[in-house]
């Protein structure tokens, strides 16, 4: 059962690849999302974490320290959940999906980017931040499943929608909440290696 904002936000009648336009779009435009992720005991971790250059596909990047628990996290559970939003915009995206650690140090040197150092700090000789550093890694997160919310309407139309709403007893219109299954980002996964 869905309730009636949900309902009349939700867009029916885009193509996915528009939907995964839109997405790119919005996650390329939000520098953190906070990424949750399951302990041993069953409690859930949510901690921010900056989402790397894409490469391909629908799939997420992002860098960390192997010396962190979310990678015990990771171990024990791989299914995690991304959290995207945009203050301004009040857009925002869900991806949930399987997380994968690589330590491939080719993958880590062609996303390196100088800017990890200084979440790392330099130890010693070997453990300096830099793309040889071995406590570096990646993790992949595959999406399973997305839902976001677009929002082209300036703020101004957005806040007389929630007032109207407020008067009338209505349902605001304040985006379009958007949704990919895991048929269409494999169908996307596809047409990325096709092209």
């Amino acid at each position: 059962m869905t309730d009636d904002v949900t309902e009349k936000n939700r867009d029916r009648g885009t193509s996915t690849e528009k939907k995964l336009d839109d997405l790119y779009d919005l996650i390329d435009g939000i520098e953190v999302c906070m990424m949750t992720t399951r302990r041993a005991d069953g409690h859930l971790v949510t901690r921010p974490m900056q989402v790397q250059e894409r490469t391909s596909g629908t799939d997420l990047w992002f860098v960390t320290n192997i010396e962190t628990h979310k990678l015990d996290e990771v171990l024990t559970d791989p299914h995690v959940n991304l959290a995207f939003y945009n203050n301004r915009s009040r857009e925002w995206v869900s991806v949930s999906g399987t997380a994968i650690v690589t330590q491939d140090r080719r993958l880590i040197e062609g996303l390196y980017k100088p800017d990890w150092k200084a979440w790392f700090g330099e130890v010693d000789e070997v453990r300096d931040g830099g793309p040889g550093d071995p406590r570096l890694a990646l993790i992949l997160v595959e999406a399973h499943s997305v839902i976001y919310m677009k929002n082209d309407k300036p703020r101004p139309v957005i806040l007389f929608e929630v007032v109207k709403a407020l008067l009338t007893g209505g349902v605001p219109d304040v985006g379009e909440e958007r949704r990919l299954g895991i048929r269409e980002l494999e169908k996307a996964q596809r047409m990325e290696r096709d092209a």
